[in-house]
């Protein structure tokens, strides 16, 4: 008997568990329903869409319609009937299900301030493709933009205005940007870097009200202050997208609570991506939903009846035109208490935009923040990854070259990589499988993509993923027919 898996929300989780199951051996009907009108899309992209380095069609995701998939976009699900294993759409349909998959996402927050129920015409909350579509349709013609939020996507909302030539303020209610990532000094810096942009910021001040009409709206602020402009965008947070789940009865804190195989406490219900919560912790991140979807794939087909969602270490990444920002661990806050001494490293040069903090513990990163031109950031991001020893030589990693000698990177070329260095964080892609992949004959940055994933996220390792390409180009060139690299290049370390 044919399997019914219905997947609830169409977004990155739901669309990437689409393909997984796709992709796995087995007789299943596949049934995906998104609320939304749109194919699916990345939406880490929609802050490049933003500032026009790249049009709609760029953001959308591959689809696996019509190969045992059923997408239909535009429908909303209201309802779960649990007993009778069937779900209730806003179109009037009934959908039986064997197993239900909930992939609802998550929604901006709109906070409670006066003027904003409802949502006058110019302040776009900033998180859909439509909000993506209405923020552009009022930057026309608009010189001024403000963003509520310094948060990561506040900032790109921030800066891709700004490219398109817009006058952007920030405002911050906490004392320094992107706070749970950064400590106070590399929010100064990042500051700074933002000013050089065209993006100014005030922090340390709440939104009190807002005021719109037609030409143009005003935030208030709580020390008195009022500033103006064409255009308010929100960035001021998410929260996972619940109430389907909470009104059919499934046990919901912050987010849908879900064990290690992802199943809910209805064994024929699963949850993933930002709408779940597993053991204690929301995720928010592309890495951990696809990784989530894996675990689902493998549990639901019987690839791996066992299989376990182990969350990993995460790395946050803002790569804006201007900015190059890595954070991950706990620099940002105060070390845990826990035997043994731990490092501190700080390097800043304001002036040129540069901030980067350290911190070790048993000779291994707890945490790192690398903002501005840092030649080791990869090799800190595959070091704290891994949870490997870090050099004795603790200023290679923190300027990136040890003093009096020239520039230091342990990775300087692919060959001295290891296989299993991480090359794309969101898919789990290492360099070993990139090497595998170019010798079955991916021999271009975009089949290697599309063989691996790689680069089909957040974006941020399309460099190291040419620079891959490249290589091996050199080193195996396709004209010798040769299935290794030659002998006078390094064979990949191991």
């Amino acid at each position: 008997m044919t399997e019914r898996i219905v997947i609830v929300g169409y977004g990155m989780a739901g669309c990437r568990l689409a393909a997984e199951l796709h992709a796995r051996p087995g007789d299943r009907k596949v049934t995906v329903l998104g609320a939304e009108p749109h194919r699916a899309y990345n939406r880490i992209m929609l802050s490049t869409l933003l500032a026009g380095k790249i049009t709609e069609p760029d953001v959308e995701l591959a689809e696996v319609a019509g190969h045992g998939v059923d997408v239909r976009t535009g429908v909303p699900v209201t309802g779960i009937d649990r007993t009778a294993r069937e779900l209730h759409t806003g179109t009037g349909e009934l959908i039986g299900y064997d197993h239900l998959v909930l992939a609802t996402g998550s929604r901006a927050v709109v906070p409670p301030l006066p003027g904003l129920d409802p949502l006058p015409e110019r302040v776009v909350p900033f998180r859909t493709l439509d909000d993506c579509r209405r923020i552009l349709a009022a930057a026309r013609g608009a010189r001024s933009a403000l963003v509520l939020g310094g948060g990561l996507l506040g900032l790109e909302a921030a800066r891709g205005l700004a490219a398109r030539g817009l006058d952007v303020t920030v405002v911050h209610p906490t004392g320094w940007l992107m706070e749970r990532q950064l400590d106070p000094a590399a929010g100064a810096v990042l500051a700074g870097t933002l000013a050089g942009l065209g993006v100014r910021t005030e922090l340390a001040v709440p939104a009190a009200g807002v005021v719109a009409d037609t030409d143009g709206v005003r935030l208030d602020l709580a020390d008195g202050r009022r500033l103006d402009a064409d255009l308010l965008v929100l960035s001021c947070g998410v929260r996972p997208d619940t109430a389907l789940a909470a009104a059919a009865g499934l046990t919901v804190e912050r987010g849908v609570l879900v064990d290690d195989r992802m199943r809910t406490g209805d064994r024929r219900i699963s949850a993933i991506g930002d709408c779940a919560q597993h053991d204690g912790t929301l995720t928010g991140l592309v890495a951990p939903a696809w990784a989530q979807a894996r675990v689902v794939a493998d549990v639901l087909t019987g690839g791996d009846p066992l299989a376990r969602y182990r969350p990993r270490p995460v790395v946050t990444r803002l790569k804006a035109a201007g900015i190059d920002l890595a954070a991950m661990g706990d620099a940002a806050g105060e070390p845990v208490p826990a035997d043994g001494p731990v490092e501190e490293l700080t390097f800043a040069d304001p002036a040129r935009g540069t901030y980067a903090r350290l911190r070790i513990r048993d000779q291994r990163l707890t945490g790192a923040i690398l903002l501005g031109d840092n030649p080791t950031v990869g090799t800190v991001v595959q070091l704290f990854d891994r949870g490997a020893r870090v050099p004795a030589d603790r200023r290679s990693l923190l300027l990136g070259r040890a003093v009096g000698t020239v520039p230091a990177s342990p990775a300087a070329s692919p060959a001295l990589m290891p296989d299993a260095a991480t090359v794309c964080q969101c898919n789990d892609v290492s360099k070993g499988a990139l090497v595998a992949c170019w010798r079955s004959g991916a021999r271009t940055v975009d089949e290697l993509s599309t063989a691996t994933r790689a680069g089909t996220g957040c974006g941020g390792c399309r460099d190291a993923l040419a620079g891959i390409a490249d290589w091996l180009a050199e080193a195996d060139p396709v004209a010798t027919g040769a299935d290794r690299p030659a002998a006078a290049e390094p064979v990949p370390a191991r």
